[in-house]
């Protein structure tokens, strides 16, 4: 039975210049007996604007540990929802299932454990004939690698949190 019982984690990967492709996933990862379980199971019905979906490499391909991803803000378009289940499923499918590769989640606990990944796609993407969908892949694999990474390290630290209080400003409050 997996000892990781509820771990959280968060990262931002900004854009190329002149893209609307940022990154900023949020992922909750622990034992399918745990919280992360019970929240998982209770996610596999739909709601209006939300979309949930396993998170899957490609057909027939559903990664492990099994993935739940949805969005953190309400979805309005197909071309929006085409994005998700295409760019940004694939960028967070290939990273879940290299940090299982590379030990940053312990392969022999893969089926033992469950994420909710909760993304971010700015909605201007949709729109964006310019698109760099590279950059998109880009960002949300490398966030959603740190996120998971950050959740299973516990970082950043109450005592990093701490020691930044004063040094750190959330940007919305910077003019």
């Amino acid at each position: 039975m997996s000892d990781i019982w509820l771990a959280t984690g968060e990262a931002t990967v900004l854009a190329a210049d002149g893209q609307f492709t940022d990154a900023m996933p949020e992922v909750l990862i622990g034992s399918i007996r745990g919280p992360v379980g019970h929240a998982f199971a209770s996610m596999t019905g739909q709601v209006a604007g939300h979309p949930r979906m396993f998170v899957i490499r490609d057909l027939n391909q559903q990664v492990r540990p099994a993935t739940m991803m949805t969005t953190k803000m309400t979805v309005k378009s197909e071309d929006y929802v085409e994005l998700l289940g295409g760019v940004v499923q694939a960028a967070t499918a290939d990273a879940i299932v290299d940090c299982v590769a590379e030990g940053v989640i312990p392969k022999d606990q893969a089926n033992e454990l469950c994420m909710i990944i909760m993304v971010w796609l700015d909605p201007r993407c949709a729109k964006d004939e310019n698109l760099d969908k590279r950059d998109l892949y880009r960002t949300n694999y490398e966030a959603t690698k740190l996120a998971i990474s950050r959740a299973l390290k516990g970082e950043p630290t109450i005592d990093e949190l701490i020691a930044n209080r004063k040094t750190i400003s959330h940007y919305a409050l910077e003019e």
